[in-house]
């Protein structure tokens, strides 16, 4: 069957080029004789796949000499725990509370530690990003973690925290979808499911300084350090998930890099954005300041037709809209690999609708 227009929050879409690239080398990996998936990770044809990842990726982010990338298991998720075994030295740390992850990620690091919310949007639902001027940062707080896009409700940072703890910050859902100056970061991780690969993969990029603090209780797997001094690979790491987004690193960078596909990102976002701000029917949720260019949630102020225009859009090859049940409604994800057609198309058929519903 034809291919549909997949915006699901993650796992997501994976731009066509890199399945077909997978699809080809499945069986057997150039000159190998086997699958990658069939490779010791110790292997030199192994590692030379490894090393160019980590290259590519560097490339794209221009990612400075005295940071460290890894490539991690667990996804974004677990980092929630590595994060304050990782760096909380003092015991404190700084959470900015701007939506569902950001707040497991701050209820995880209480287990360990004393946490400080400096601002919140949590009592209006996340539908912003808070005034982060008015934020009460605590002076010895080892480090502020704050999620720079927000998947579930459809909002973003429009700049970044400003505190002298070192910035930990969750790019899950925009990391690559437009440049990141990571100099400006103590730490950077992302869950692969969205812009880069396959779930159960975790990228981060961690500053070299802020290794070797771990506590004496972290566990092996989730001490950055240890990770940095093993390559990734004090155990077998998911040799096919790194493979792939290697994949995705060699297509954005044949499509230009992160600059170019940060223009696509801004004219999809436009096109449905515009749309919804003119529509009778739909409506955005999310504050017009901050709202992201990856996840656009709107409604339409009845279940049942936000219910009826999902099961219908699913018809015409336009799936997984439905909107996270903490918001209703709807929500579609246009990560990189969703092409501007595909927004064309959801468009053409949410004016439909509303003709036919409104």
């Amino acid at each position: 069957m034809d291919r549909v227009y997949n915006f699901s929050p993650g796992p997501s879409m994976l731009a066509l080029p890199v399945l077909e690239k997978a699809q080809k080398d499945l069986v057997a990996y150039g000159d190998t004789g086997m699958s990658v998936m069939e490779m010791s990770h110790r292997s030199k044809m192994y590692t030379d796949i490894y090393d160019k990842t980590v290259a590519d990726l560097r490339e794209l982010m221009n990612i400075p000499e005295d940071y460290e990338v890894l490539f991690l298991q667990g996804g974004a998720t677990q980092q929630f725990s590595a994060i304050p075994l990782n760096l909380m030295v003092t015991g404190k740390a700084d959470y900015l509370d701007t939506g569902n992850f950001a707040h497991l990620a701050a209820e995880e690091a209480k287990r360990y530690g004393e946490v400080s919310i400096p601002a919140s949007s949590r009592e209006d639902n996340y539908t912003y990003i808070p005034d982060l001027e008015k934020a009460s940062y605590t002076p010895d707080a080892d480090y502020l973690h704050f999620t720079q896009n927000n998947t579930i409700y459809g909002t973003r940072f429009v700049e970044l925290p400003k505190t002298a703890a070192p910035l930990v910050c969750d790019a899950s859902s925009m990391i690559l979808s437009e440049p990141m100056d990571v100099s400006k970061y103590g730490v950077i991780y992302a869950g692969a499911q969205k812009n880069i690969g396959p779930s159960g993969l975790c990228v981060l990029i961690v500053r070299r300084d802020l290794l070797g603090k771990a506590s004496a209780v972290c566990p092996k797997l989730l001490n950055w350090e240890v990770q940095a001094k093993a390559g990734s690979m004090y155990n077998t790491p998911n040799t096919w998930g790194i493979y792939l987004a290697g994949l995705t690193f060699e297509w954005l960078k044949e499509l230009g890099g992160v600059e170019v596909i940060e223009r696509a990102n801004i004219a999809k976002a436009a096109l449905l954005y515009d749309f919804l701000d003119e529509s009778k029917l739909f409506k955005p949720t999310a504050q017009k300041k901050y709202r992201s260019r990856m996840n656009v949630t709107f409604v339409t102020g009845d279940e049942e037709k936000d219910a009826a225009f999902v099961k219908a859009a699913a018809k015409e090859g336009l799936v997984n809209l439905k909107g996270h049940r903490t918001v209703g409604g709807m929500r579609a994800s246009i990560y990189n690999a969703m092409p501007e057609e595909g927004v064309r198309k959801l468009v053409a058929f949410m004016k439909k609708f509303e003709v036919e519903n409104g």
